[in-house]
This record gives C-alpha cells, structure tokens and sequence, in this order.
C-alpha cells in the first residue's frame, strides 16, 4: 500500500518547510578548522558543514513528524514527542543488559537476539525500578 496523495503533499510541503528555513537560517557552526580547510578547500568544507547540518535537522525534526504522517492514516493516534511514558528500569534487567554487553564485547557470546530479549524480559519486574 503506497502514501495517500494527501500524505505526499503533508510531506513535501514539511520538507520544503524545513529546508528553506534552513537555508534562510543557517550558520556554520565553527570556523575554526584549518586541517580540513588546507586538505578540501573552503567550498567543499562549506558544502560538507551545510549537508551535515541538514542531515542533523531531518534526523532530528523531520523522520518523526514524517512517521506520524504515514501513521495518522492507520491509527486513531499518532504523536510526535510523546514524552508520557514510564522512564524506569528494573536493576536486574538493567544487570542483565549489562551482562549480555559485556560477554558480546569478551567474545564470551555470540549475538542471540531471541535469547537476549528473553533473558531481559526474564527480569524486568525483578529488583527496584530505576
């Protein structure tokens, strides 16, 4: 099933929404690279701060809202920055997700998602919530 032509629009009018303002409002974050500058030049550095900062701005206020488009067609609901969840984890799913780091970081373990997930669901009511 492809995008309602209604949601093409909502998001090509996001994103020249969002890339105008950029480009109306953008300023290089530091001047102060002259490595970068001696091995690629001004333009390109300029090129490469303006393309990041783009990348920046769709990473962090454009995919969401996108998501919450295509959704509004499937769901009753769909929020952006919802903030209202429980932000709390038990101490023992929190040592379990410790323990499976450090053994994939020792090469004591290979990477088992399902046993992963189940070992962590395992303890997530066990211990105090942090």
């Amino acid at each position: 099933m492809g995008l309602l032509n209604n949601q093409c629009d909502q998001i090509a009018n996001l994103l020249k929404e969002k890339i105008r303002r950029k480009l109306s409002d953008y300023a290089p974050e530091s001047n102060n690279m002259p490595f970068h500058v001696r091995l690629l030049g001004q333009d390109r550095m300029a090129l490469f701060s303006f393309i990041q900062s783009i990348n920046t701005t769709l990473g962090t206020s454009v995919f969401e809202q996108v998501a919450a488009i295509i959704a509004a067609a499937n769901f009753k609901r769909a929020l952006n920055q919802y903030k209202d969840f429980n932000n709390t984890i038990s101490s023992q799913a929190q040592s379990a997700i410790q323990h499976i780091v450090d053994d994939l970081r020792a090469a004591r373990a290979k990477p088992n998602k399902p046993a992963e997930i189940a070992e962590i669901l395992r303890v997530a009511q066990d211990g105090t919530l942090r």
